[in-house]
């Protein structure tokens, strides 16, 4: 996979200027080092993606923080609940996440990887 065949597949990430090709590329180059070729298989463009856009969902949510003066890279869980006013929602993220998913619950791309990379048999492997 390619920055093209990534923001095709992907075209959420289709803003260059959010989301710069260079970064782009270092995460698929990390991905290629992590996500072996005889494991994947024929879904090995889908992991590639899936671990590119899970990283490049946590840079932006770091540059965002930044922008409005927090802190980038601030270690946060999932938000589970919200109040406006008198009116509050909570949620329940176990429903959604996967177990012992640690970072890779932190998107929904994460916890896709995750949940292929134990399917197709990576479980004694790390990624």
């Amino acid at each position: 996979m390619d920055v093209a065949g990534f923001r095709s597949r992907y075209p959420e990430f289709s803003d260059s200027s959010e989301y710069p090709d260079a970064m782009v590329q270092m995460h698929l180059t990390v991905a290629g080092m992590l996500l072996l070729e005889e494991v994947w298989g024929e879904l090995m463009d889908m992991g590639h993606g899936l671990f590119v856009a899970h990283n490049m969902t946590i840079g932006r949510r770091n540059q965002q923080a930044t922008g409005v003066g927090g802190t980038p890279g601030e270690v946060t869980g999932p938000k589970t609940a919200k109040a406006v006013d008198k009116v509050s929602a909570s949620y329940d993220t176990s429903a959604v996440t996967l177990a012992d998913g640690g970072f890779w619950n932190a998107t929904s791309y994460g916890v896709e990887l995750l949940y292929w990379a134990r399917l197709i048999g990576m479980g004694g492997r790390q990624l």
